[in-house]
């Protein structure tokens, strides 16, 4: 898939007041500071579309970009730390979950991970969540350009070996970086290829 075009549509935190659903949505989302914007900016080849920051929690809102004039990424709040009190994270968690459960035409969720570090309980819990409320997901592990390729699969393989202690099957996973460009076509593919269902 190639990207023409990729435009900013509008934020909020009220599911009654998103962009009808019409268009197939794709939905990112991770811990704090995985690395998301950088992530999305790179996959639409723009430098600023996704607000970048180095205070972890900068997304607070429910981001909706319009790409190619035919589907919709979503750039989510992250979870996890964040330098904001416990009220505010929880009603960000509020909205999210909403998004996550009611939006129709969101075709899967893609929860992004550090392929630098061990699986993560919150990050295992939150898809735990997803396979309850049977919304379709994908892993993506980011920054790979941090270590060698061979201890990224190694990563990946441990990650897979504690997915299958609750999971049936490890999900289909993406690895990416943002430098590099690893994994764009691939997941922009998946993109392509699923928008045909919708």
């Amino acid at each position: 898939m190639d990207i023409t075009s990729a435009s900013f549509v509008i934020s909020n935190t009220d599911i009654g007041k998103l962009p009808k659903p019409v268009l197939p949505e794709y939905a990112f989302i991770g811990r704090s500071n995985v690395g998301k914007s950088s992530l999305i900016n790179m996959l639409c080849n723009r430098n600023n579309l996704a607000k970048i920051s180095g205070t972890p929690g900068k997304t607070q809102l429910i981001n909706h970009f319009l790409i190619n004039e035919n589907w919709y990424l979503v750039d989510l709040p992250g979870y996890g730390y964040a330098k904001v009190s416990k009220k505010e994270r929880k009603k960000w968690q509020g909205f999210t979950f909403q998004y996550l459960k009611n939006r129709k035409n969101l075709m899967g969720v893609f929860v992004l991970v550090d392929s630098r570090i061990p699986a993560q309980r919150i990050d295992l819990e939150f898809m735990e969540w997803l396979g309850n409320k049977q919304i379709p997901f994908a892993i993506v592990f980011t920054k790979t350009d941090k270590k060698e390729s061979k201890d990224i699969q190694q990563q990946v393989n441990l990650y897979e070996q504690e997915m299958l202690t609750t999971w049936e099957f490890m999900p289909k996973y993406f690895c990416t970086s943002a430098i590099s460009k690893t994994g764009r076509e691939e997941l922009l593919n998946f993109i392509q290829e699923t928008n045909q269902v919708f």
